[in-house]
């Protein structure tokens, strides 16, 4: 037997009792003739006490970091406390030690704060998981996907697993696919999501079910993206989007209330597509703080007064002007408002610059265009924006996707600066009513501007209301009309998404389960009878044999515990995870194969 205890275990009520620990050595420190160590398991640390008999054979038998230990001893009160630890009351005085494997001096420290690069330590990923920081959050995640899985149990919802080598369908990202050795030539997909497989899943009658499913994604990475991740996916039968709504709701709810005690509100409030992107610049808003934006001119229509004609280049010539009131900002020095200029003029916000107007105690007006705009104009701006004495007024002006998208950020990054983005409050959000389409001139088809591309993925339903507008309308943009006045322009979908802290930690919609629907879809999003049928004739002949009405919805399981964890990256959610480049820089992979294996799989690699 290695150990009664873990060293995270003894208290003060333990004392007396003779024990045995093992575990890693974390910290040495001697003094005189006493050596004191902190031993280190998953649990916790335990400070053990080496006398003058031990203290002596310690010079001959050392012990370094990380070196695993067996001891044996007494527990005994401590006569200096330490309330930092569980176990601050106590330490072990040793008897009898064993080393059982020495360690090499590992390349950064293994304590809460560690002075190892990202790089070095996922290298070292086996040693930077020791770290108690890494395993809170994977424990953390360990309860987390037991709360979903009892949650959705008491719900009635079945977990069934679902192919991992699939046939390559269109799905918004690139798919990472697979050679197949005993079909010459030909590949699997690993899956983005099981989406087909859930929808099917309905039309063979299992009508709630879910799965913690590992998804595969070929897109650029950043610190809420990895190429490989894990999905709460979930589908329901003869349902509506209320229903759904309040299911998932409930599910969020008792998550975060048995995993971290924080009692979220019932209900969620709600927000229309149309009002999040008026009011905040996107369609995951963070309303732990208020700030809304203000849209002065949109696309040329002008909604505040003077705002048309002032005689201002740069707001004359813009599409779109919007304006951020900064509360109480109105004293923020040139200094920090050079900086911020700098800020929006960087290539990720990709503006060409800022305008302000201070609107100073003493009720004055002062802009950094005084030159270019009236005190009448900024009256008007500021009238309109509702500033009140001691604001500070940001204004932004160019295309208006652009200039919503910077203004969005300056949001957040206020938000920031300011301190309004508290990780300990947390405010979700169901945005709803998105649009079924968007339109995209980077997919146009040949002899095209653009075309018709799924906001959401091709199975998404529109409102039973705006139906007739896709079923009646041809997807082709005749030449000289503008794609906003089409009517698939105008085509509601039944999504939704669920936002928590301005992050979006779950998504879905009713789906389409009707044939000729689903190929009005395809249609609209360019895909020929044909390509259809090749690409999903599989779900289109399962329509054919009595579909139900359904739909669901998949939930960004390492973001939602990165979010639990107070964290803005999901990597120390995970347990091995890659890097921006999507390198395992443990395993050193991807790499390259030898020649038999890529002869064998008839694949030869062209220089």
């Amino acid at each position: 037997m290695y150990r009664t205890h873990t060293c995270g275990e003894l208290r003060l009520s333990d004392a007396g009792k003779e024990v045995m620990l093992a575990g890693w050595v974390q910290r040495i420190r001697k003094f005189g003739k006493m050596t004191f160590v902190d031993l280190r398991d998953r649990y916790g640390i335990t400070q053990l006490v080496f006398q003058e008999k031990l203290n002596a054979q310690l010079d001959a038998q050392p012990i370094n970091r990380e070196y695993v230990i067996q001891v044996s001893g007494k527990v005994v009160e401590r006569s200096s406390k330490n309330p930092q630890l569980p176990t601050g009351d106590i330490e072990l005085v040793v008897q009898h030690y064993e080393v059982l494997n020495p360690a090499k001096t590992p390349p950064f420290t293994i304590e809460e704060e560690t002075d190892g690069g990202e790089d070095l330590r996922m290298k070292y990923r086996f040693l930077d998981l020791r770290r108690p920081s890494l395993q809170r959050n994977l424990l953390l995640r360990y309860q987390a996907s037991r709360a979903v899985r009892e949650y959705l149990d008491q719900q009635g919802f079945v977990e069934i697993e679902t192919p991992f080598l699939i046939k390559s369908t269109p799905e918004g990202a690139r798919d990472f696919v697979v050679p197949s050795r005993m079909n010459p030539h030909q590949f699997y997909a690993l899956p983005q999501s099981p989406q087909t497989f859930k929808q099917l899943l309905m039309v063979s009658g299992f009508d709630r079910y879910y799965q913690l499913v590992r998804c595969f994604r070929d897109e650029d990475l950043r610190a809420d993206r990895q190429p490989e991740f894990t999905q709460i996916d979930c589908e329901m039968s003869f349902v509506t989007q209320e229903d759904v709504l309040q299911v998932f709701e409930g599910m969020m709810r008792y998550v975060f209330r048995k995993v971290a005690g924080i009692a979220l509100p019932d209900p969620f409030p709600r927000m229309s597509w149309d009002e999040a992107m008026w009011r905040y610049g996107n369609d995951k808003p963070d309303l732990r703080f208020d700030m809304p934006l203000h849209n002065l001119k949109v696309r040329n229509t002008s909604y505040c007064e003077g705002i048309a004609h002032t005689g201002f280049a740069v707001f004359d010539q813009a599409e779109t002007i919007l304006a951020l009131v900064v509360p109480d900002a109105a004293g923020y020095t040139r200094k920090q408002l050079d900086e911020l200029t700098a800020w929006v003029k960087r290539p990720q916000i990709g503006m060409q610059g800022l305008l302000y107007v201070r609107y100073q105690p003493d009720g004055l007006l002062k802009s950094s265009a005084d030159k270019y705009l009236s005190q009448q104009l900024l009256q008007q701006i500021q009238q309109f924006c509702g500033a009140q004495p001691g604001d500070l007024i940001l204004l932004l002006a160019g295309r208006e996707d652009k200039t919503r998208k910077a203004a969005a950020e300056l949001r957040l990054e206020m938000g920031s600066r300011l301190g309004l983005r508290s990780r300990e409050v947390f405010k979700p959000l169901w945005v709803v009513d998105f649009p079924l389409f968007e339109y995209s001139e980077e997919d146009a088809l040949p002899g095209s501007a653009g075309r018709w591309v799924a906001r959401h993925h091709p199975f998404t339903a529109p409102k039973p209301e705006h139906i007739p507008l896709m079923i009646n309308h041809s997807p082709i943009i005749p030449p000289g009309t503008d794609y906003q006045d089409h009517p698939f322009a105008q085509i509601k979908a039944n999504a939704y998404d669920m936002v928590i802290n301005g992050q979006e930690v779950g998504g879905g919609s009713i789906r389409i389960f009707r044939r000729d629907l689903q190929e009005k879809m395809f249609a609209a999003l360019g895909l020929s009878a044909e390509e259809a049928r090749q690409k999903f004739g599989f779900l289109l002949g399962a329509f054919e044999y009595g579909a139900p009405p359904h739909g669901g919805i998949a939930f960004g399981f390492d973001r939602l515990c990165a979010i639990l964890g107070g964290s803005d990256t999901i990597r120390d959610f995970i347990a091995f995870p890659k890097n921006n480049a999507g390198r395992d820089m443990m395993l050193d992979a991807p790499s390259p194969l030898d020649e038999a294996q890529l002869k064998e799989l008839h694949i030869c690699l062209r220089k």
